[in-house]
């Protein structure tokens, strides 16, 4: 009888690791450890610690609930700002500590490897696609300014999120989230 596949315990161990921790200061040691398996099992399921960082952001997305974007029954700026609420919570709640993934990726090893860079080039893609959709929505109910630029709004916005991940761990702080809800939702999308 074959062993049992450790992929999915390495796989989500990397994803914490890596979240919690950063690209550099993760060892496979530190991702091995965490999955309470030995060191040989992780060469097994990846061929290097840049694979299993492609599958962290893979696993990245699935926690950013997008789907909170799509929601049938509020209109399109509510779900816009559910949709952040959600991620902020998840910041405030986790001590300022994690930021995003994509963006701390595309911070810490961007420069450095280029598959890395491309996967969170695509995931920022897809995310302000799904954003500028939703200000598309939002256009066409008469609740945004017509003749703004849905998808340079949608980056504007994404951009701004980043930067407010980077300063509320910078300050331990709720302050700069708080700025990013004031400017983006009271001031630029009213």
């Amino acid at each position: 009888m074959g062993r049992a596949s450790k992929r999915e315990e390495i796989a989500e161990a990397a994803f914490r690791q890596f979240h919690a921790r950063g690209f550099n200061a993760t060892g496979i040691n530190d991702i091995t450890k965490a999955a309470g398996v030995p060191k040989g099992s992780f060469y097994n399921h990846f061929s290097s610690k840049e694979e299993s960082a492609l599958e962290a952001l893979s696993r990245y997305a699935e926690t950013l609930r997008f789907d909170l974007l799509a929601t049938p029954d509020l209109p399109p700026l509510e779900r816009l700002r559910a949709h952040f609420e959600y991620l902020s919570r998840d910041t405030v709640d986790n001590g300022f500590v994690r930021g995003c993934l994509v963006g701390n990726f595309g911070a810490e090893i961007a420069d450095h490897s280029e598959e890395i860079r491309v996967a969170a080039k695509q995931g920022f893609d897809a995310w302000a696609h799904r954003l500028g959709a939703v200000l598309a929505e939002a256009q066409a109910a008469g609740d945004l300014d017509g003749s703004l630029n849905t998808e340079t709004i949608a980056l504007f916005i994404l951009s701004a999120w980043e930067g407010t991940l980077i300063a509320a761990r910078v300050d331990k702080s709720s302050a700069p989230v708080d700025a990013f809800f004031e400017l983006v939702f009271e001031r630029i999308l009213r």
